[in-house]
């Protein structure tokens, strides 16, 4: 059995492309996971400064061994590092304090010439040094736009890692267009179809007044378009407006209207009750660069569903015009209110080309060839 050493965000909580493509993998692999090193160098505030020193000298900061991970062939670790270090004097420490534990962790479970996966561009400083056979880049984002991330350390380490990678996998075209076309594969994100797909109860906390229910899931974060928003919450008072996931805002624009409902975060495996027992699944993002670029694991989960969708005009709705409803403006967005129609049929035959399972299948065989 072979190794992967997998450099990703923190594992469990709402699944990236990186934990299901990886945790597809494990009948075939051993699997040591590397949660977070970080995207962001910390700013000198009271939270940044306390990341900081959980991931030097708190718990988060360990290394630690899970036997029960290890059974389903995952061992998730989390390491002593200093997050996204920009100068070359704290670059090296970061590295050699990272490689130190790495080996002490290879060791006792017997790991050797592991393939080094990372979907992080911050891990570039590790290839090379760990003993790998080969090196995976899995590209999910355009870091270059991407909100909170230090924009300049991270383009530089990504430079470093596309030099040093034996493949690329981008997650959209766009994404693609980016690295080298000799080594680069499109790995498009993909569905758990069965989870969304199959009926399930309704959520509890689901608002019983007996009015339609438009909802979304996800980070509620900055890229949401809260005017729009707050347009559509005004021009529909009959209509409930649900929100499900953590806040990143110090507050949430919408939280004094009386029809929004904000439920906070849930796991992964029981948004099907919410999002099959609401009438309209909602992508309202803004139009920035990070949007444009963006390949939100939410849109094929929403056709899965076969609940009616309503987005925002950006690059990854574009092709599936003929299943979801994209609008240009608040007045567009208020009249799909009016007019839904039923395509549960349409979304879900087109959701179910994008299977998880395919795309593991798709990414063993190319690991096979390394």
């Amino acid at each position: 059995m072979r190794d992967i050493i997998v450099f990703g965000e923190d594992f469990g909580g709402l699944p990236s492309s990186t934990q299901h493509l990886i945790t597809g993998l494990c009948k075939n692999y051993r699997v040591l996971w590397v949660n977070s090193i970080g995207l962001r160098q910390p700013r000198l505030c009271k939270k940044d400064l306390a990341r900081v020193f959980r991931k030097l000298f708190g718990s988060k900061g360990t290394v630690k061994f899970s036997d029960d991970a290890f059974s389903s062939n995952i061992i998730t670790v989390n390491l002593r590092t200093i997050p996204a270090p920009q100068s070359v004097v704290v670059r090296w420490f970061a590295k050699t304090l990272m490689v130190w534990q790495l080996k002490l962790l290879f060791r006792h479970h017997k790991i050797s010439n592991p393939i080094l996966w990372t979907s992080l561009p911050t891990a570039a400083d590790l290839c090379g040094s760990l003993g790998e056979r080969s090196v995976v880049y899995y590209c999910g984002d355009d870091f270059s736009s991407l909100a909170g991330v230090d924009h300049k350390v991270v383009e530089q380490h990504e430079r470093k890692l596309v030099e040093k990678s034996d493949v690329i996998f981008a997650a959209s075209d766009k994404l693609l267009q980016k690295f080298p076309s000799h080594k680069t594969y499109l790995m498009p994100h993909g569905v758990d179809y069965d989870l969304f797909a199959t009926p399930t109860y309704r959520a509890t906390d689901l608002p019983n007044n007996a009015r339609p229910t438009a909802g979304f899931y996800g980070s509620l974060s900055e890229w949401l378009d809260y005017d729009l928003l707050k347009s559509l919450c005004l021009a529909k008072p009959e209509w409930n407006f649900v929100f499900v996931g953590p806040l990143e805002l110090s507050s949430f624009p919408l939280d004094d209207l009386p029809n929004v409902y904000r439920l906070g975060p849930k796991p992964h495996s029981t948004l099907p009750s919410y999002i099959q027992h609401w009438d309209i699944s909602l992508l309202p993002f803004i139009n920035n660069e990070q949007i444009k670029n963006c390949s939100p694991l939410k849109l094929m989960e929403y056709l899965s569903s076969g609940t009616p969708v309503l987005a925002s005009r950006f690059n990854a709705v574009e092709p599936l015009s003929h299943v979801i409803n994209i609008y240009d403006n608040a007045d567009e967005a208020i009249t799909v209110f009016e007019t839904l129609s039923n395509k549960k049929e349409q979304q879900q035959a087109v959701a179910k080309q994008h299977r998880w399972s395919s795309r593991v299948n798709l990414l063993r065989g190319y690991l096979e060839a390394l």
